[in-house]
C-alpha cells in the first residue's frame, strides 16, 4: 500500500495526517490524485451536501489593528465604506433574502479589535429579530470578546462563533503585531466554554510556505473548529499586501486537499478570493475535499451569485441543503 492509500485509509476513519506525511504526500503525488483521494474522504466523513453561509458587514472600517490583509484597518488608505452599527433594515432585508435562498447559516460580522459591551447588546437585540423573521442558523464574528459577551450572543440565538486563526502561529507575527494568535485562541476557547460551535479558518496566498498553511488547519483543528474557512488572498490597493503576488490555481487546490488530510471531520469552507479561480479549477476544487461554501456578497468584495453558486455545487455533484431555492 503506498503513502496515499495509507493516509487515505486512516483519514476515511477520521484519523488526521501529520504535517509531515501531508508535506510528503504533496510532494510525491499529482494533483488529481491528492484530489480524487482527498473527496473519498471528504464523502466519507461529511457526507454530500454542500455546507453554505452567508455573511454581512454589520460594522465596517476604523479598526485599530494593523492587520496587513485587510481593507479595514486605519493603518490603510483604502477608501473603505465606514461606519458603526448596520441599520436594521438593511440587516433583515440581506437575511430574510439568504433565507429565501435556502442558505443554512448567517452571520453578522463586524471591524475592529472589538465590538463594545453596548453594542454586544444592540448586536444581541438584532440578532432576536432576525430569529423573529427568518430560520436561518445564526453565526457571529465580533472580534475577541470576552466569555460573559459571548454567553450573550448565544442566549440571543447564535449558535456558531467565527474566530479566524488567519495563518499559523509561527507566521502570524509577520503579518499583525497589534494582537496575537493566543488572543484569538484564548477567543475560541471561551466561546467552546459557553456552548457556541467554533468556526476558525484563515487565509492563504499571504506569502506564507504550505507548511504554514497546514499547521493552521491543524491548529483550528485542534481548538475545536466545525468549519474552516479558506479565503484566498485578494490583494486590495493600499494595504501592505497590496503587491503580494497571486498564488496558482493548483496551490490553491493542492493546499485544499492536504488540509482534508489533516482535519478530516471538519467543513472545509470556500470562502473570499475564489471568485479569480477559473472554472475547471473550482470544480477541481469541489471535487477535491471541499464541502462548505460562503455565497453572496463578502465583507468588502464581491461574491458569487447565490444562484450561479447552487448550479455549480448541483453540476460538482453536491445535493443543496434542504430549501435551497434553485
Amino acid at each position: 500500500m503506498n503513502l496515499l492509500d495509507q493516509i487515505k485509509k486512516r483519514a476515511l476513519q477520521g484519523i488526521p495526517a501529520t504535517i509531515e506525511e501531508a508535506l510528503e504526500l504533496n510532494e510525491k503525488y499529482s494533483l488529481d490524485e491528492l484530489c480524487d483521494a482527498a473527496d473519498q474522504v471528504r464523502l466519507a466523513r461529511e457526507g454530500n451536501e454542500i455546507d453554505t453561509c452567508s455573511i454581512v458587514n454589520a460594522r465596517s472600517g476604523r479598526c485599530p489593528e494593523d492587520c496587513k490583509w485587510c481593507s479595514q484597518s486605519i493603518h490603510h488608505k483604502t477608501g473603505v465604506e465606514e461606519y458603526d452599527i448596520i441599520p436594521e433594515k438593511d440587516l433583515l432585508e440581506a437575511a430574510r433574502s439568504f433565507d429565501s435562498y435556502g442558505v443554512k447559516r448567517f452571520s453578522m460580522v463586524t471591524s475592529g479589535r472589538k465590538v463594545t459591551a453596548a453594542q454586544i447588546d444592540r448586536f444581541c437585540d438584532l440578532y432576536r429579530k432576525v430569529s423573529e423573521a427568518t430560520p436561518i442558523y445564526l453565526c457571529a464574528s465580533m472580534g475577541l470578546i470576552s466569555k460573559n459577551e459571548l454567553r450573550k450572543l448565544k442566549d440571543a440565538g447564535v449558535k456558531r462563533y467565527h474566530c479566524n486563526l488567519e495563518t499559523s502561529s509561527s507566521y502570524f507575527p509577520e503579518l499583525c503585531t497589534t494582537h496575537t494568535h493566543e488572543d484569538k485562541l484564548r477567543t475560541i476557547r471561551a466561546a467552546r466554554e459557553v456552548g457556541l460551535e467554533v468556526c476558525c479558518g484563515g487565509i492563504i496566498g499571504m506569502g506564507e510556505t504550505m507548511r504554514h498553511r497546514l499547521e493552521l488547519a491543524q491548529e483550528a483543528r485542534e481548538a475545536g473548529a466545525v468549519s474552516i474557512p479558506v479565503n484566498i488572498l485578494n490583494p486590495i490597493k493600499g494595504t501592505p499586501l497590496e503587491s503580494q503576488p497571486l498564488i496558482s490555481e493548483e496551490e490553491v487546490a493542492r493546499t485544499v486537499a492536504l488540509m482534508r488530510f489533516v482535519a478530516p471531520d471538519c467543513t472545509l469552507r470556500f470562502a473570499g478570493g475564489r471568485a479569480r479561480l477559473s472554472a475547471a479549477m473550482t470544480d477541481r476544487i469541489l471535487r477535491g475535499g471541499m464541502n462548505g461554501a460562503m455565497i453572496g456578497d463578502l465583507l468588502t468584495t464581491i461574491g458569487n451569485n447565490v444562484r450561479q453558486d447552487y448550479a455549480l455545487f448541483t453540476a460538482t455533484g453536491f445535493t443543496l441543503p434542504t430549501g435551497a431555492d434553485q
